[in-house]
């Protein structure tokens, strides 16, 4: 699964927003951080829209993690 490509088809906005946003997360950058003094980087995105995105980029990695760890178990069996 392409978790960019996900989030781009979940919210409507461009991929290269969701890497701009994906990019800031990982650097450790809070939602109102970035919504506030990195609107150049992002192409302006909303607050809502951002916190949308945070949480499904949590969700989305998260699930990533349970399967590769599934995986992992089923081949050790």
């Amino acid at each position: 699964m392409n978790i960019v490509e996900v989030l781009q088809e979940e919210l409507n906005i461009r991929a290269e927003q969701v890497e701009a946003v994906i990019r800031l997360i990982d650097e450790g950058n809070t939602i109102p951080f970035i919504a506030r003094y990195r609107k150049e980087q992002h192409g302006g995105l909303n607050d809502e829209i951002l916190r949308n995105l945070d949480e499904r980029l949590r969700y989305l990695r998260n699930l990533e993690e349970r399967k590769r760890k599934n995986k992992k178990v089923e081949k050790s069996c």
